[in-house]
C-alpha cells in the first residue's frame, strides 16, 4: 500500500501559485482596504470596489471557484488538494473571498450542485460561481439546541401549489448581504424517524414574510449573524430543495465537507500564529537570554507544533475519505472538533509569548483569537462531536471487538 504524501508537480504549481497571489496582491489589498500606517480604513463603495478588484485578478489567474467542477468555472480540485489551496488562502483573511471559496458560499455551491433541479442551479447556483451574488443557511433556531435539527420548531404547510413558513431563525451567517437562503424547516410532523422531519427551501431575499430582525453583536463584532423572523412566507413548490423530509439528510451532506473546510483554513492560522511565536521567541530578549532558549517557550512551541502536525495528518486523511467515497463521518468528526481545540491553543500560546504585544491589535493575533473561539460550537459543538465519537468506537467494539474502524480505519 502506498502512502504518498507529495503533491505532482502541476498540484505544487498550483500552491506555489496560490501563495505568491496572496502575498503579492491579497496581503497588500487587505492592508489598503483596512488600513495601515497613517492610511485610513476603505469604506463603504471603495471598500467594495477593492474587494471585486482582487476577485477579478484572482478569476483572471485561473485562481477561482478551487472547489468546484471546471464546467462551472471552477477549477476542478478533489478535497485533498482543495486542503492545499484554503490552508493558503486563509493565509490572508481576505483569501478565501477573494477565490470564492468561502463560508457560507463554498458549502451551499457543493449543497447546489448535489440537490438542485437545472432550474435552480441556473437561478441560484450560476450567480454564485459568477461571484456576483452571496447566500446563506438557515438552520439554527434560538428556542432548541442548534446541534440537534430534529428539534426545529420552523415549519411549513402546503396551501396548493405553496407552502406558508413560520419561525425564527438566528445566527444565520451572511444573511445581511445575501440574496438567497437555503431554509431548512419542519414540514412532517408524525415521520417514522426523527430525521425526515425536514424540508429545504429556496427563499429569494428580500421577500414577504422573511424579516431580518437584526444582526447579532459577537466577540468579534457585527458582521452579519442575523436574526430572522419568518411570518406567513410562501413559497412555491419550485422552491423545494431536495425532496420532502430530506432537509435533515441535505443539511448532513452539506456540513461534512464544510466542517473540513473550516479546518483547512484553521490549519493556515494555526501556522500563521506558530510562525509569529518562533519569530517572536527568536528576537524577544530577557532576563538573560532569548525567549527562544528558556525552556517554558520551548514548551509552547513544542506543543503547537505536534498539534498542527496531527491537524494536518486528519484533515488530508479526512479529505482522503471523501475523495475515495469511503464513510468519512467518524474522521470529519475527529478532524473538526482537534482542529478547532488545537486553533484555540495555539493562538493562545502565541499571544502568550507576544505578551502585551499579543494582547494589543498592533499584531492580528488578538483579531485571530476571537475569530478562533467560534470554531468549538460553530457545526457542532465540542461535547456533540464527543458524544458521536464516543458512540462510534461503541458500536465499533460492539460489532466487531475492536475500536480499530472507529480510529481511522487505519492499516496500523
Amino acid at each position: 500500500m502506498a502512502i504518498d504524501f507529495s503533491l505532482t508537480p502541476e498540484l505544487e504549481a498550483i500552491r506555489a501559485r496560490v501563495r505568491t497571489f496572496v502575498n503579492d496582491v491579497i496581503r497588500p489589498g487587505g492592508e489598503i482596504i483596512d488600513g495601515n500606517g497613517d492610511n485610513e480604513a476603505l469604506t463603504d463603495e471603495d471598500r467594495l470596489k477593492a474587494l471585486i478588484g482582487m476577485r477579478r485578478q484572482a478569476r483572471a489567474e485561473g485562481l477561482w471557484l478551487p472547489h468546484m467542477p471546471e464546467e462551472w468555472g471552477g477549477m476542478g480540485l478533489g478535497h485533498v488538494e482543495l486542503a492545499m489551496v484554503q490552508a493558503e488562502a486563509a493565509r490572508s483573511y481576505y483569501g478565501p473571498w477573494v477565490l470564492n471559496c468561502q463560508a457560507p458560499d463554498e458549502g451551499n455551491m457543493h449543497t447546489l450542485l448535489h440537490w438542485a433541479t437545472d432550474a435552480q442551479k441556473e437561478k441560484y447556483l450560476r450567480p454564485l460561481c459568477e461571484g456576483t451574488t452571496w447566500s446563506c443557511f438557515a438552520m439554527t433556531e434560538p428556542e432548541v439546541a442548534g446541534s440537534d435539527p430534529t428539534l426545529i420548531q420552523t415549519s411549513a404547510y402546503p396551501d396548493g401549489d405553496e407552502w406558508v413558513i413560520n419561525g425564527h431563525k438566528w445566527f444565520i451567517s451572511n444573511a445581511h448581504r445575501a440574496k438567497f437562503a437555503i431554509l431548512i424547516c419542519r414540514t412532517e410532523e408524525n415521520p417514522e424517524i426523527p430525521q425526515a422531519a425536514n424540508t429545504a427551501f429556496l427563499v429569494d431575499i428580500p421577500s414577504d414574510g422573511w424579516i431580518e430582525v437584526r444582526q447579532i453583536e459577537t466577540m468579534h463584532g457585527s458582521t452579519g449573524h442575523s436574526e430572522i423572523l419568518i411570518e406567513d412566507l410562501r413559497l412555491h413548490d419550485d422552491q423545494m430543495l431536495g425532496g420532502r423530509g430530506q432537509g435533515h439528510l441535505l443539511g448532513q451532506y452539506r456540513l461534512g465537507p464544510a466542517r473540513l473546510a473550516h479546518c483547512m483554513r484553521w490549519i493556515a492560522q494555526a501556522e500563521t500564529a506558530l510562525d509569529m511565536m518562533v519569530e517572536r521567541s527568536l528576537n524577544r530578549f530577557s532576563h538573560g537570554s532569548l525567549l527562544a532558549e528558556k525552556q517554558g517557550i520551548q514548551w509552547m512551541i513544542a506543543d503547537s507544533t505536534m498539534e498542527l502536525y496531527q491537524s494536518k495528518l486528519m484533515v488530508l486523511h479526512a479529505a482522503y475519505k471523501i475523495d475515495n467515497g469511503d464513510d468519512f463521518k467518524s474522521e470529519v468528526s475527529m478532524a473538526k472538533h482537534f482542529v478547532a481545540n488545537s486553533l484555540n491553543r495555539i493562538i493562545d500560546r502565541a499571544i502568550q509569548v507576544h505578551g502585551a504585544l499579543g494582547y494589543s491589535t498592533d499584531t492580528p493575533l488578538a483579531h485571530m483569537f476571537q475569530q478562533a473561539r467560534w470554531a468549538r460550537f460553530a457545526d457542532g459543538a465540542d461535547e456533540v462531536h464527543q458524544m458521536r465519537i464516543a458512540q462510534r468506537s461503541i458500536k465499533a467494539w460492539t460489532d466487531t471487538g475492536s475500536t480499530s474502524r472507529a480510529t481511522g480505519d487505519l492499516p496500523i
